[in-house]
């Protein structure tokens, strides 16, 4: 039975609900995921060690009914470690396929930046096919896959950026920073409240959601109505970041589609059976802050790609 548009609200208040009774004074952060889970995208989350972008991840995961796998990435992973590998059976004498972590609805994959980039670039296949190659044998993944990666900025020790070819698989970039004095009162008495269980706080959230019920979640998503003047903003939004005298490199075409899909996750979020122009600003920063490339001269004069992509809206002209 298909989900109502009620239902539909019904389902992402409580899952919004869930990560907000864990992660405080984050608002517009859960808002950002529930996006990206409505759209069936990957995230990257990005912030200093200890601001809970682990947590996020495993409350989220905690909130589906759905098999769930962590994989904490070090310079030594190797890609069959996370894929899969082909073990021999000396019983039957023949090779039998034991399938990797990938292998999950919601993969978790802790400080992605710490890999090798030959590790990264198996997840690469598996994150926009929907798939992965082992010995020329293609093994398909869950229909609901969605990839949490979590990253520290590349300034500390150990990290490093990943390819451009990489970020462009992630729907959004969301970046946590430190909460409000208050939210992080809030979440010291919270973390005390928990007792024996602050070790694993996620453990004390319900599941509001399985795979069916996403599943229907991003059909409705997929069945909202676009006008050919939302694509045309898109559009010139993406082509003028091409243009931006501080942009060294500006977004691809894969991210005005990201964009456009962003947009109508929003405008499910909210009820709407059409994208506005408010979506399409509301989701600029997350998608495309990490599609765009500063110039050195952006950068010694302290700009950010936030502050750019502000700019950038406002030259552009917002359909009536």
């Amino acid at each position: 039975m298909e989900l109502s548009g009620e239902d539909v609200q019904a389902l992402l208040s409580k899952l919004k609900q869930n990560l907000g009774s864990l992660i405080e004074g984050q608002e517009q952060v859960i808002d950002d995921l529930i996006v990206v889970v409505v759209a069936g995208g990957h995230a990257l989350i990005e912030g200093v060690p200890g601001v809970a972008k682990t947590l996020l991840a495993r409350s989220f995961a905690a909130s589906i009914n759905a098999k769930f796998s962590r994989i904490q990435f070090t310079p030594d992973l190797m890609p069959a470690d996370i894929t899969g590998v082909n073990v021999f059976e000396p019983k039957s004498g023949e090779f039998r396929f034991r399938q990797g972590p990938l292998f999950a609805d919601i993969v978790v994959a802790d400080e992605i930046n710490r890999a090798p980039a030959k590790t990264q670039a198996a997840l690469l296949e598996a994150m926009q096919e929907g798939q992965i190659t082992i010995d020329g044998v293609t093994h398909a993944l869950p229909s609901i896959l969605t990839v949490l990666a979590t990253q520290n900025p590349i300034e500390y020790e150990g990290t490093y950026p990943l390819p451009e070819a990489q970020l462009d698989r992630f729907m959004m970039k969301i970046v946590i920073d430190y909460p409000t004095l208050e939210a992080e009162r809030q979440v010291i008495a919270h973390m005390h409240r928990l007792g024996e269980r602050v070790r694993h706080p996620e453990t004390v959230i319900e599941p509001v959601l399985d795979p069916e019920k996403l599943m229907q979640i991003h059909s409705a998503s997929n069945r909202v109505e676009v006008d050919e003047s939302i694509v045309n903003y898109i559009v010139d939004i993406i082509r003028n970041s091409r243009t931006t005298p501080s942009l060294a490199l500006g977004a691809s075409p894969r991210a005005g589609v990201m964009l456009l899909r962003a947009a109508k996750a929003r405008a499910t979020v909210r009820g709407k059976s059409y994208v506005t122009p408010d979506e399409v600003r509301d989701v600029v920063f997350p998608v495309l802050r990490h599609r765009v490339r500063l110039t050195p001269e952006a950068e010694i004069d302290g700009l950010t790609p936030d502050a750019c992509l502000d700019a950038l809206t406002k030259r552009v002209a917002v359909p009536r």
